[in-house]
């Protein structure tokens, strides 16, 4: 949290307007001292057409300071950015140019089958003896999804992490508890159940994930599952507390099937075992189907679809990001079993189309997304895409990507800069990371 303030934010842009082109690593500058302040001031093409950029991260973070860890000899230099539609991962370098970075290495989706067993590579964190990456499923487009870890120096794909997966079938994001020798990993779907959309009867029945699962982090070995109820569909976004003292951390659920409420659950250690919480419940607007896309029109209400949350490094604020009613909430998780809500902001959304300060005039589509927390608290993130066959379902009318800043204040609450919104032309903003790190890239084994 004493790290200098960020100046640049490297955000992944997906091309799912129609042209033939390939994704991007977009660079935004994020310094209000510079010139060129909420502008785009860099960017690299993805070598291939039709990866859909996703989540990515870095090579380094402070979990390489673990005691027990192989202790590698790295910087926070690379970003490692898979391709979800594509099963490609490239490796970019920042440096020496952190405005121009470069790509220095693409791993082919072939290989990565054939070292792991895995396709759709999603989410990406530094571990204490590689770089580690969840997977939804198989080559063919089943399950199981897992994790799989890479080298750290070679970036070499080392093999499956799972020496007993137990029940264990989805996969979406995973986390660690470094104090405890803990991992937990939460569910989604498979590759086929999720890439041409929601699937209406797959949802309805109940088929999503909806557990989460803890496992033995050094023995890699599964222990124990706790199933949030099939109501409860798509157990996705996973943020533990960043002291490794804690033995707890926040689910985001996307929707309930009994009034379409996303939710956020704690989970937390019980004794010898793992226990789950519901801790925040966000209802459904009501909302005349007219103005719907043809997937909602029937329930009459737009749901808030939770597809996001981030937790500050201090471990006091929980954002949630409500990609559906166009809000962006901040609680306080001081007390995590009893969260106070402190603070909300409305922009875009399905139904609103809450417009920015900056343009008080222009309705915005899309609504908040993938969520980014800086170190020291004080600035809040977000972009407007979630995944283009989603994006097509619940915003007909297309996505035009948007980027915004949230200012924290020194007690809580939130509220936009009016001066920071940044627009990305034909590519769809997604996830942000943040120069030098953010909330959400680093755990730790110290407090």
């Amino acid at each position: 949290m004493q790290a200098p303030k960020e100046t640049l934010a490297y955000v992944a842009a997906l091309n799912a307007n129609g042209s033939e082109k390939p994704d991007a690593l977009v660079v935004v500058d994020v310094d209000p001292t510079s010139k060129g302040y909420g502008e785009i001031v860099g960017r690299v093409d993805m070598p291939n057409v039709g990866d859909e950029l996703h989540h990515f991260g870095w090579n380094a973070c402070s979990s390489a300071l673990c005691p027990y860890s192989a202790h590698p000899h790295v910087e926070r230099r690379y970003l490692v950015v898979p391709g979800l539609r594509s099963s490609r991962i490239h490796i970019v370098d920042t440096k020496p140019d952190p405005r121009q970075p470069k790509i220095v290495k693409v791993i082919e989706p072939k290989e990565l089958a054939d070292r792991t067993g895995y396709s759709r590579p999603h989410t990406l964190h530094c571990g204490p003896d590689g770089i580690y990456v969840s997977a939804l499923g198989s080559p063919s487009g089943d399950g199981p999804g897992g994790i799989f870890a890479l080298d750290h120096y070679t970036f070499e794909p080392l093999g499956r992490w799972e020496v007993d997966r137990g029940p264990q079938y989805f996969g979406y994001d995973f986390a660690w508890h470094l104090g405890y020798d803990a991992a937990v990993t939460s569910e989604w779907g498979t590759p086929n159940m999720v890439e041409d959309g929601v699937n209406p009867e797959l949802l309805l029945a109940g088929k999503y994930g909806h557990s989460l699962h803890f496992w033995n982090l050094r023995k890699r070995r599964h222990l124990q599952s706790v199933d949030l109820g099939a109501e409860q569909q798509m157990v996705l976004e996973l943020r533990p507390a960043h002291d490794p003292t804690k033995a707890w951390g926040f689910v985001g659920v996307v929707v309930s099937l009994k009034d379409l409420s996303s939710s956020i659950w704690l989970w937390h250690r019980d004794k010898e075992n793992w226990a789950v919480k519901k801790v925040i419940e966000i209802p459904a607007e009501p909302a005349d189907p007219e103005s719907l896309p043809p997937l909602l029109k029937g329930f009459k209400a737009v749901p808030p679809l939770l597809t996001d949350i981030n937790l500050s490094v201090d471990d006091r604020h929980l954002y949630a990001s409500c990609w559906g009613t166009g809000e962006i909430l901040q609680y306080d998780v001081s007390d995590p079993f009893h969260p106070k809500k402190t603070g909300s902001v409305r922009l875009g959304g399905i139904v609103k189309r809450s417009s920015h300060p900056a343009n008080p005039k222009q309705p915005l589509n899309g609504g908040p997304q993938m969520v980014e927390v800086s170190r020291d608290g004080r600035r809040v993130y977000f972009t407007n895409s979630l995944y283009a066959a989603w994006d097509k379902q619940f915003y007909p009318d297309g996505i035009d990507g948007w980027m915004v800043k949230l200012d924290v204040g020194a007690n809580g609450g939130i509220q936009p800069d009016p001066k920071f919104l940044v627009k990305f032309g034909d590519l769809r903003s997604h996830q942000v990371r943040l120069e030098g790190g953010d909330a959400s890239s680093d755990f730790y084994c110290y407090p």
